[in-house]
């Protein structure tokens, strides 16, 4: 479910949401001159496993632009945005985000390590070419706004011949004032000093034809933070997630999805070692796609919701069973249902609602199946 969230209050980062409510919380911030819109191919396609959550900067999009001024800070950026996280009720969080957005993350992944689960830095870097570019550029957009400045976004954020027009408009509707305030937090961050602090796992994404932060930016990252990685993306220019969509979602899946990991965890947990070995074991090139579709989806993301406890799970995964008469699946989860609590006077409840809503026949060949498995349950414990 995605959220369109009216105009901020005047106070606050405007923000969209977007995935259930229950799923782990996922944050992705804009680069400078865009909008929420330079997720729109990504962010959709997150929000299958996470709570998404987009937010646009002070003066672009939606945001207000008197949230900062001159003289503002990567710092006063990342305090605006654990505000937002705040007034979501969000503690912990995973974060991605492109150039300044990349530097919020930074920031708050060494100056607020208990809040950031997992980093992914997009086209970024932990300095940008010194102070001087950026006050030139924010003193020229505040003195002639961003008409012109946004004549040249396209040779500044893609590659030859590519554009987004929706982005190109962001840039030149933004606020210049906001605009130049954040070109003065671009001018006063270098963070390299601090990079080996950084605890959470950590994701670069480089455009490997990106003139603003050019591959050897996210490398320095990469070589400081332990255990980070690096992703080079052939043919992306600045504004990766616009450009190359599905490349990004790939590196950005692989980081941030532990949904397999925690669904075979739980899988192992509730079916028991010896189902999900022999399962593995007959696993095939031509049915490993399906195998972790149900790792990632079945038991990473349903099987993992805490709104139903796992006894309660196992009841409704029993009725369900019984009503499509899936009998090998149903001795597979009579025995799931009794690792989850369930005793075998439950079960039989179960089986016996099911007779008056699914069909006596039905009700006939579950009591026949769970009969016979809950008697090899007995010899095994004898």
């Amino acid at each position: 479910m995605s959220t369109r969230q009216p105009l901020s209050d005047g106070k606050s980062l405007h923000h969209r949401a977007e995935g259930p409510v229950t799923a782990p919380p996922l944050l992705l911030g804009p680069s400078l001159g865009t909008s929420t819109a330079l997720w729109d191919k990504v962010a959709p396609e997150l929000s299958v496993t996470h709570r998404v959550v987009r937010w646009d900067l002070p003066g672009h999009g939606d945001s207000p632009a008197g949230l900062i001024g001159p003289g503002a800070t990567v710092a006063d950026l990342a305090a605006l945005v654990l505000a937002l996280a705040d007034s979501l009720g969000l503690d912990r969080f995973s974060y991605a985000g492109v150039s300044l957005g990349g530097a919020v993350g930074l920031h708050l992944a060494v100056h607020h390590p208990e809040r950031i689960e997992r980093l992914a830095v997009i086209c970024s870097s932990a300095h940008f070419n010194g102070s001087r570019p950026w006050e030139e550029r924010a003193a020229l957009v505040r003195a002639e706004g961003l008409a012109g400045l946004a004549e040249g976004a396209n040779s500044r954020w893609f590659t030859p011949g590519f554009t987004v027009p929706e982005l190109v408009e962001d840039h030149r509707t933004a606020d210049p004032d906001a605009y130049a305030a954040c070109c003065d937090a671009l001018a006063a961050f270098d963070i390299r000093e601090r990079l080996p602090e950084i605890g959470a796992p950590t994701l670069l994404v480089a455009g490997r034809d990106d003139p603003a932060t050019p591959p050897a930016h996210l490398r320095e990252i990469a070589d400081a933070v332990p255990g980070a990685a690096l992703v080079e993306i052939p043919g992306a220019s600045h504004l990766a997630p616009a450009q190359c969509p599905e490349a990004v979602l790939t590196a950005l899946r692989a980081h941030f999805d532990g949904g397999a990991k925690r669904g075979m965890e739980v899988r192992r947990q509730v079916l028991g070692d010896t189902h999900v070995d022999r399962a593995q074991a007959r696993q095939s090139e031509f049915t490993a796609r399906f195998q972790d579709f149900i790792s990632r989806y079945a038991w990473g993301e349903i099987w993992t919701d805490p709104t139903l406890a796992r006894r309660e799970r196992s009841m409704i995964t029993l009725t369900a069973l019984v009503a499509h008469g899936h009998y090998d699946e149903l001795a597979m989860h009579i025995r799931a249902a009794r690792r989850n609590g369930l005793t075998p006077e439950e079960i039989g409840a179960v089986l016996l609602q099911t007779a008056v809503y699914c069909g006596v026949p039905a009700a006939n060949s579950a009591f026949a199946v769970a009969q016979r498995v809950l008697a090899e349950e007995d010899e095994t414990a004898g």
